[in-house]
């Protein structure tokens, strides 16, 4: 039996007297994608963080299977082995796609970028991969040599996925990828989404406050209120059938009136 990809273990963390997040256990699978859902203010990114190594847990471990090293204990690796472990074997979309994106460089210097980490060194296979990643997140081919200070938000977000993706990723981690777009643009983005992640067999962590955006993505849901984890299982199965008190509320206030 294969060994989950990422496992959390009690992972809590405090920002003065407040807990954000509050003994969070559960284990990712190869192929599976994660939802974590909740309002604002419930923990969910804070987690997020924490699984990525970007925030350090106060307690509870962050395990992950690294394809070159074995299980390595996240927050128990250097900061060096960390940055290569998040250039290599993650991806990391952010929701301001600027956060994600190297804006002074142009969207081929974006992508080639994560390529060289990975050992590419030949110019035209950089460039060509590059083309070939803009054209699958449906970006212009005569876009590559601009820079994303020129590309609306719905781009710059299909350039940091591309960018993202390129290096071929074991685990990405999404914090609300389709946040702040227009309507029309979150739909088209979600359809490339979800392509991806069946295309390539994705495992990923997502946060979102949308519930129609996690049941369209992902396989499992986790659902957070202040800092703990309230109810988790199935995506449909919790959309449709929700258990707890907050859930229900949260599904409800989606439904049609």
């Amino acid at each position: 039996m294969s060994a989950p990809l990422l496992s959390a273990r009690g992972v809590t963390k405090r920002f003065g007297e407040r807990i954000a997040c509050r003994d969070v256990s559960f284990e990712l699978w190869p192929g599976e994608v994660l939802g974590i859902v909740g309002e604002s203010g419930s923990g969910k990114t804070t987690l997020l963080n924490c699984l990525a190594g970007r925030l350090t847990p106060d307690g509870g471990t962050v395990t992950y299977e690294s394809a070159a090293a074995g299980t390595v204990d996240v927050h128990g690796l250097s900061e060096a082995r960390r940055r290569l472990l998040a250039r290599t074997e993650w991806g990391f979309v952010n929701q301001d796609a600027r956060e994600g994106l190297r804006m002074g460089v142009s969207a081929g210097a974006n992508i080639g970028e994560r390529l060289m980490a990975i050992g590419a060194r030949h110019y035209g296979t950089i460039r060509q991969t590059s083309c070939d990643w803009l054209a699958r997140v449906e970006i212009d081919l005569d876009r590559l040599d601009d820079r994303p200070t020129t590309y609306s938000g719905g781009m710059r977000q299909r350039l940091q996925i591309a960018r993202n993706l390129v290096s071929e990723p074991r685990l990405v981690f999404m914090d609300e990828p389709t946040g702040g777009l227009d309507v029309s643009v979150q739909a088209r983005l979600l359809d490339l989404l979800r392509g991806l992640v069946d295309r390539f067999h994705l495992s990923a962590v997502l946060v979102t406050h949308d519930l129609g955006v996690a049941r369209l993505l992902t396989h499992r849901l986790m659902v957070m209120q202040g800092g703990k984890v309230v109810e988790d299982g199935l995506t449909d199965q919790v959309l449709d059938d929700p258990q707890h008190a907050y859930t229900q509320m949260l599904v409800a206030s989606i439904l049609p009136v």
